[in-house]
């Protein structure tokens, strides 16, 4: 039987071990002594496709709870051209702080569509929740004034191969002649 203090000790050697692994493959977690979370940039650029024409930005994915709770905290600069997508596992209303974090950003929330759902601006340290009050599978966060100043607006289309990839709210079946007010109009493809 191990005792409690020696529970801890594992547990801890666990913890170490599994931050070493993450160093080994680049990846840098936020830490309470404010060191940035830094991720691999994906090899896909992301497209926001505009009134102005399409923008493409390289980005880190943000997909697992740690990462998207660490995000661009304690980031002191980043490339006008790039940016971080927070992944989660389904639409859900979603709010966002900027307690820890150093550069004004930018809040693009987007649903599983790949349509953006709003934009919201976040304040340096602010501790004020950002929502956009509906539910979003996706949040892109730019450097504040990015998204005016490449005519990123609410409807627009957000391409990349995390969006693309997301699941859609299941639909029926089509059906022909047997479910009349279903697709009535269009030929029994629902819409």
């Amino acid at each position: 039987m191990i005792s409690g203090n020696w529970q801890v000790v594992g547990r801890c050697v666990l913890v170490a071990l599994a931050m070493g692994v993450m160093g080994h493959f680049g990846i840098r977690t936020a830490s309470a002594d404010g060191q940035a979370m830094m991720l691999p940039v994906d090899p896909t650029p992301l497209v926001a496709v505009t009134g102005k024409g399409e923008k493409r930005f390289s980005i880190e994915i943000a997909a697992k709870p740690g990462e998207r709770s660490a995000g661009l905290m304690f980031r002191e600069h980043m490339a006008q051209d790039h940016g971080m997508l927070f992944v989660f596992d389904q639409m859900q209303p979603v709010g966002f702080w900027m307690k820890n974090t150093i550069l004004p950003l930018d809040l693009v929330f987007i649903g599983e569509d790949g349509r953006i759902k709003a934009i919201e601006h976040g304040e340096p340290f602010s501790e004020a929740v950002i929502s956009p009050g509906v539910p979003v599978r996706f949040v892109l966060e730019l450097n504040a004034g990015v998204a005016a100043r490449d005519g990123i607006a609410h409807g627009d289309l957000v391409r990349h191969p995390a969006i693309a990839s997301a699941p859609l709210p299941s639909r029926p079946p089509a059906t022909v002649g047997d479910a009349p007010d279903e697709g009535a109009g269009n030929g029994g493809v629902p819409q």
